[in-house]
């Protein structure tokens, strides 16, 4: 909802106030204030809309996520880097159905901006290689799967990895 510098901003003006408390002897109401801070550092960190977005997304909401990623309006002033990777990801994820062009180009955003996850490193190259095999490149669609399966430790996406692989079979 905030800025980033303004959370930070009322984080430092709530933890003057807990040292106020502390200082004049009131302990349980200075832990309780710093408490309050740390949740807008945390929120320095982790943007709500963000986490509300990936809530919407668990549920195949794609039109919400959708409405929740348009209230940030300038991610690249609001966001911190990492946070504006995941934006794009997010981005991405609700314009493949739609426009394979645009989120294409959201998804090598995320990964240019950087994805902490390997999965979801793993996924937007899987979402890359799968608009590249719909635009005939089946050379850079082998790549970017080569470098999802490379990329997905777990075992997370390998049904994925073997669909698109039979689907690139058939070009």
């Amino acid at each position: 909802m905030f800025n980033k510098n303004i959370k930070l901003v009322i984080a430092v003006l709530i933890t003057a106030w807990a040292v106020f408390e502390f200082t004049k002897g009131h302990i349980m109401n200075g832990i309780s204030i710093l408490l309050l801070a740390g949740i807008f550092v945390f929120f320095y960190f982790k943007n709500e809309i963000l986490l509300l977005s990936f809530l919407k997304l668990r549920k195949q909401d794609m039109e919400g996520t959708a409405k929740l990623l348009d209230r940030i309006k300038n991610p690249s002033s609001a966001l911190l880097k990492k946070q504006e990777g995941y934006y794009n990801f997010l981005r991405g994820i609700t314009l493949s159905q739609t426009n394979l062009t645009l989120a294409g180009r959201h998804f090598k955003k995320a990964l240019d901006l950087g994805l902490s996850m390997d999965h979801d490193k793993a996924m937007a190259k899987l979402q890359l290689a799968g608009i590249a095999m719909t635009k005939r490149r089946k050379r850079e669609a082998t790549n970017l799967i080569a470098e999802a399966k490379k990329l997905d430790k777990h075992g997370m996406l390998t049904d994925q990895i073997r669909m698109v692989k039979q689907q690139m079979k058939k070009i």
